[in-house]
């Protein structure tokens, strides 16, 4: 052990459906030296105190998403945060916000996944390259690139969505990720699927829905802002609608 190693009491929620009938808290003494990282923690207290712990994991490189979850009330990749910056405090982790808990800190994501899906987050080519041969290429500006490669870095964590308060109220909101995938696809010169997109994004449930709180780009690791995206949306929601209005008719 590192001479500079320090103890830190840490919180866990934890919830086992088979035996527990409400979620219930443990705590435990935690050493940590700088690089020590939520995740880690609780590698720890899995290997020294609490083998049932169960918690998702993958990458460990805030890439992949699967390790979202609460830092003292707030959504945070376990991974990409650390026990330094919470020195001289103690620490409560609880499994992500606002979605089915179904075991200690593994949450339900799959109306996250669903809605995702819904949204048709993938190119849709237009008819004349609909069969477009694999060995050919769509060529792209770095400014048409630029349009939307902020949008694309998301992970879908689900960090946003534990965030969101209109989801938290309305279970309904397709929410921050799934619009802003909207939005990136929307604007990506080698998609022509926005038609297809515009009832999701127009409907009661979809930018409109959103209040503007900004939370969601506030706790995003990856700085996807999707508060922006979904702003954005609701200025191709409005400018659909007042083009549906006057377009002509055939």
């Amino acid at each position: 052990m590192e001479a500079t190693q320090k103890t830190m009491k840490v919180t866990v929620r934890r919830y086992r459906p088979e035996q527990d009938k409400e979620p219930w808290e443990q705590t435990f003494d935690v050493p940590y030296h700088k690089d020590t990282s939520v995740l880690e923690a609780l590698f720890y207290i899995k290997d020294n105190f609490e083998p049932s712990l169960s918690f998702r994991w993958s990458c460990r490189m805030a890439v992949c998403g699967s390790c979202g979850m609460m830092v003292n009330g707030v959504p945070h990749l376990a991974c990409k945060t650390f026990l330094r910056d919470y020195e001289g405090k103690s620490m409560k982790i609880e499994p992500l916000a606002n979605f089915p808990i179904e075991r200690d800190l593994v949450v339900d994501l799959s109306d996250l996944i669903e809605k995702i899906e819904r949204i048709k987050p993938y190119i849709i080519p237009d008819a004349k390259n609909a069969n477009m041969p694999l060995n050919k290429n769509f060529k792209q500006t770095p400014m048409q690139m630029e349009a939307y490669l902020q949008f694309a870095q998301c992970i879908n964590c689900g960090c946003c969505y534990a965030a969101c308060p209109q989801y938290k109220l309305n279970p309904k909101f397709i929410g921050p990720a799934a619009l802003t995938l909207l939005y990136r696809y929307n604007v990506d010169n080698r998609d022509a699927g926005a038609k297809l997109r515009a009832p999701f994004l127009n409907s009661e449930e979809g930018a409109w829905s959103c209040t503007f709180v900004g939370y969601c780009s506030e706790v995003c690791p990856k700085h996807v802002d999707p508060s922006s995206a979904i702003q954005l949306g609701k200025k191709m929601s409005a400018t659909d609608y007042v083009f549906n209005m006057i377009k002509p008719e055939h």
